[in-house]
């Protein structure tokens, strides 16, 4: 790797890139059950929705304010049960009931759509910011809500979408800031994330290849709902950053002991990484063992979390410490210890 280190890395950057590429269609969502086909619990479920067929169940308008059994408020419903149509986003019957003493109303407003699809969450977007603003948001004194499961699994989805950035750029800075200040390089810490960056993506998109797109549901035991769920994107980033950061730190010690000694950035990287390989393989090698121990349970979600973790580590620690990150310190040379002056005599780093 570190005689041709353009050709190595370059190959093995295209590798992991192509193998991140399907994450780029990664949709989100929620299976209708989350077990397999043939579990007796499921198959019992199944016998009694066919005999009892029923919908998804319908978005919960929650109403609270003034006069609520008065005429403006009953307009206002009677509007919003005229919205109702066999092809829109709102589905008869609009129902009401009052609760609380008639403190409050519960509005169920059945949507179009399957309850955790594309249909019934633009649906949803509907009610909220159209039908509703124009019905029971022109009465005054009078506000209201929408909860229920699609609600609440859109909501939830939607809050994980604004946060992911800022769990990535927390994780990302905390990391370049400790890197930094450990090794005493700038470059180090950037290489770092991006290769670690790299492993995410390439988790990503084999999640993706296998579950989203149904690739291997007969010998995995699973039935695929056409997405990953909500909550193991970003549970997988903040796991395997740890944990890859975990031997990638103690593979950096390795190189940082033998350049302090005066050997040369690659007769370092050489012999950091050849001392450090048994440890790094038999770590990796344990926790893949255990991450597939969950790829045989019956559960969606613990297949998926499985599956992810352990090709990530496996791929992490082969592809990315073996091949990449060799590849990138052989590349930069000395300059893999640049850095401002006072961050290399803070980790005693010279020439």
């Amino acid at each position: 790797m570190v005689r041709h280190p353009l050709a190595w890395g370059g190959v093995a950057a295209v590798a992991m890139v192509a193998l991140a590429a399907p994450a780029l269609g990664m949709r989100i969502g929620y299976p209708a059950i989350d077990a397999p086909k043939g579990l007796a619990v499921v198959q019992t479920m199944d016998s009694i929705e066919r005999a009892f067929p029923q919908g998804p169940s319908p978005a919960q308008v929650v109403v609270t304010g003034q006069d609520l059994g008065g005429p403006a408020v009953a307009r206002a419903v009677a509007a919003l049960q005229g919205r109702a149509s066999a092809s829109g986003p709102v589905r008869a019957p609009v129902t009401v009931a009052s609760v609380a003493g008639g403190h409050g109303l519960v509005v169920s407003v059945p949507l179009a759509g399957n309850g955790s699809g594309s249909a019934s969450d633009s649906a949803l977007v509907t009610l909220r910011n159209q039908i509703l603003p124009s019905t029971l948001g022109k009465v005054p004194g009078v506000s209201y809500a929408v909860t229920g499961d699609t609600a609440s699994n859109h909501d939830f989805t939607q809050q994980l979408h604004s946060r992911v950035p800022l769990v990535f750029a927390m994780v990302a800075g905390v990391a370049f800031v400790l890197l930094a200040v450990a090794f005493g390089s700038i470059a180090i810490p950037l290489v770092s994330i991006l290769l670690n960056l790299l492993s995410v993506g390439a988790a990503y998109g084999l999640i993706t290849l296998i579950f989203q797109d149904g690739r291997l549901q007969g010998p995995l035991g699973y039935t695929s709902f056409g997405g990953i769920i909500a909550w193991e994107p970003l549970f997988m980033f903040v796991f395997l950053f740890g944990i890859s950061m975990d031997y990638h730190v103690f593979l950096l010690s390795r190189i940082r002991e033998l350049r302090l000694r005066g050997s040369s950035t690659k007769e370092a990287v050489v012999g950091g990484i050849a001392s450090s390989a048994g440890v790094v393989t038999s770590a990796a090698f344990i926790m893949v063992a255990v991450f597939s121990v969950f790829a045989t349970l019956s559960l969606i979600d613990l297949k998926i979390l499985g599956i992810g973790m352990a090709a990530a580590v496996l791929i992490d620690a082969t592809i990315v410490r073996g091949i990449l990150l060799p590849a990138a310190l052989a590349l930069l040379g000395d300059r893999t210890w640049a850095a401002p002056r006072w961050l290399r005599r803070r980790a005693k780093i010279t020439g």
